[in-house]
């Protein structure tokens, strides 16, 4: 009768410290996903497929929430019957063990509403762009004052391309350039040699 956890966070930049500092640790196994939307089915994450694959009866998965084992509220209630229907407790914090109809029932709700949220990020989001793709067509900045949407171009890839050519190797153009080999070849691609 294992202790188990899963962490999850959705971006390479977060950290599962905080989840972990929050269940306490002592824990005989760990898994998670890093940089894993929580739209991505349980059972298409390596991390929770692994943990999954591992858990037996009468052991216990301690989560931080419900929207850690996912947003979409069939699949979390789908991923936490198989569980249950194993004999794995599922430990969802501040909520407690998650058994008989109650708990289901209040799984379901927890579920919904994640789903929910993840769907007014969406909403957010999109609004956000379509303000500022309006802002830039009107003023030719958004609110925070950048010129375009996305990343900022931060390098001249006609430039790069025509060096490159002319020192005749991705590398030397990268090492003379002061740029990754992936931009010059980025350049290249975009502005391929002319023949004479």
């Amino acid at each position: 009768m294992a202790r188990i956890a899963y962490f999850r966070v959705s971006t390479r930049d977060q950290s599962i410290e905080s989840q972990r500092h929050t269940l306490g640790g002592s824990f005989d196994k760990e898994f998670s996903d890093h940089g894993v939307s929580g739209t991505v089915a349980a059972l298409e994450r390596p991390g929770f497929q692994a943990c999954a694959s591992y858990l037996r009866e009468g052991d216990t998965l301690c989560v931080y929430a419900v929207d850690r084992l996912g947003r979409d509220s069939i699949d979390v209630q789908t991923t936490v019957r198989d569980l249950m229907a194993k004999g794995v407790i599922v430990d969802v914090h501040g909520l407690g063990p998650i058994v008989g109809d109650a708990g289901v029932l209040v799984l379901t709700l927890l579920a919904q509403l994640a789903q929910m949220e993840r769907n007014r990020i969406i909403e957010r989001t999109d609004a956000g762009r379509a303000k500022a793709k309006i802002d830039i067509a009107t003023t030719g900045k958004t609110q925070k004052g950048a010129t375009s949407l996305g990343r900022p171009v931060q390098h001249d890839a006609q430039a790069i391309a025509a060096r490159s050519w002319e020192l005749g190797s991705i590398a030397k153009a990268a090492e003379a350039l002061g740029v990754s080999e992936a931009t010059v070849s980025r350049a290249r691609r975009q502005f391929p040699r002319v023949a004479a």
